[in-house]
């Protein structure tokens, strides 16, 4: 979220997976019928028709828990009954898997007593309902063979990852049970930082430093449990004592290339090559924002404004502070959404960039859909959406085999790594 402020295929490895899609073998047995956006070609589309395509970042359940119905179609845009995702898109879209963040905002930490794991847990409840109620068209998440099957079988599996290390409230044993309950990763802060992991932003002063002796503990009990450990949203002293304590390779989860967007939240060149390094990989969050740095300082200029204009209201006599708060955030919306949009093709560089720094097995896709408040490229106005990206990647001139990766081969390989515990492959000298 960024917010202002499966059938056993034994020994069927990731990387024969994506050999073989992307020769056409892998093809669903139940084949849903695509969007096919416009300007993508009949070829960009066969590739990723027949590619694994995972997004490792979706906040639609965030937006279910506000009253969003997500059985039924809705158009893309900002407001209520707007969004990026929703059932009849997801299936429309020919992704494999998505992972859809259980969300914890930073206010659930600071209330007494702590309210983050009861809304982790809620989260995680919509999001298991929302899969139980379709089983004719979403699979639950858990290992590389659901992602397979739910490619045979013309399906999505639903992983879920939790969104803010401060759900577990500075508890092993409830790392544990997130684990049980089916989640299979943490992102180990949001914007606020924690007890144990400071966060690139630290809201409401909140600790941006590193890991301390607890959150290695909380890194190596991901690892032994097979979880996937997710360094979007924390600080740049975090990440590296990630590194150095996580033996698995990690993920971004929904963050960009910091030389390109120029945001703390993006990753630094260095960052990529230690990711490249840890055989992880970096999965680019669509956030205009985080893309375009004019766009960024502009969208900050604005909520500076705004906020402004709202604290000298809220002192006063008499006021009303929550429809001085409601105010500010309608204008807020209308300001940013009038905003140009950077376009497509400044997204698929970001790709480029970090296929270029980190390698072509180091980049997929974390797309933050429904966590941006509509705040996206030009040309991506929903999950439907996606086969654009496959267009711009070999309009560069990327091959259908690394295009077939960065879709979700290369997550695909990790899942397998961490999630299923099998050993890394020999990889090229």
């Amino acid at each position: 979220m960024t917010r202002p402020s499966s059938r056993r295929l034994v020994g069927f490895t990731a990387t024969f997976a994506v050999a073989a899609l992307a020769a056409g073998c892998g093809r669903s047995e139940t084949r849903m019928p695509h969007f096919n956006p416009p300007g993508v070609s009949a070829h960009a589309m066969q590739v990723y028709d027949d590619a694994i395509v995972i997004d490792t970042h979706n906040d639609m359940p965030s937006r279910m828990m506000d009253g969003y119905d997500a059985d039924v179609r809705h158009e893309p845009g900002w407001g209520r009954d707007r969004g990026e995702t929703d059932l009849p898109r997801l299936v429309e879209s020919g992704i494999t898997a998505q992972f859809f963040a259980a969300y914890v905002d930073a206010r659930y930490a600071q209330t007494r007593p702590d309210e983050s794991w009861a809304r982790a847990e809620a989260e995680m409840d919509t999001i298991h309902a929302f899969v139980n109620r379709h089983p004719d068209r979403l699979i639950p998440g858990t290992t590389s063979r659901d992602v397979l099957r739910a490619k045979r079988e013309g399906k999505v599996a639903v992983f879920i990852g939790v969104e803010g290390g401060h759900a577990i409230e500075n508890s092993l044993a409830r790392l544990d049970t997130l684990y049980a309950q089916g989640a299979r990763y943490l992102t180990l802060t949001w914007n606020n930082g924690n007890d144990w992991a400071g966060s690139s932003i630290g809201v409401n002063g909140t600790r941006t430093g590193g890991l301390t002796d607890f959150g290695k503990d909380v890194i190596r009990e991901m690892n032994r449990l097979g979880m996937l450990v997710d360094v979007s949203h924390v600080s740049d002293s975090t990440f590296y004592d990630v590194l150095a304590t996580s033996r698995d390779p990690i993920i971004a989860s929904h963050s960009s290339a910091r030389a390109l967007g120029g945001h703390v939240r993006d990753l630094s060149d260095d960052m990529l090559r230690a990711v490249a390094r840890n055989d992880g990989v970096v999965n680019v969050n669509f956030f205009a924002a985080f893309l375009d740095p004019k766009f960024g300082q502009a969208a900050d200029s604005i909520r500076r404004d705004v906020e402004a204009r709202a604290d000298s209201e809220a002192r006063k006599p008499g006021a009303d502070t929550a429809k001085v708060r409601a105010w500010a955030d309608s204008v807020t919306q209308e300001r940013l959404h009038a905003l140009a949009r950077p376009p497509l093709s400044l997204l698929v560089d970001h790709i480029d960039h970090i296929a270029r720094v980190a390698g072509v097995d180091h980049v997929g896709l974390g797309s933050d859909f429904d966590g941006v408040d509509g705040l996206l490229p030009t040309g991506m106005l929903d999950v439907t959406y996606l086969p654009a990206i496959a267009q711009g990647l070999i309009d560069r001139g990327y091959t259908d085999a690394d295009v077939t990766k960065i879709l979700g081969g290369n997550v695909l390989r990790v899942i397998e790594i961490v999630l299923d515990r099998k050993p890394k492959a020999a990889r090229a000298p």
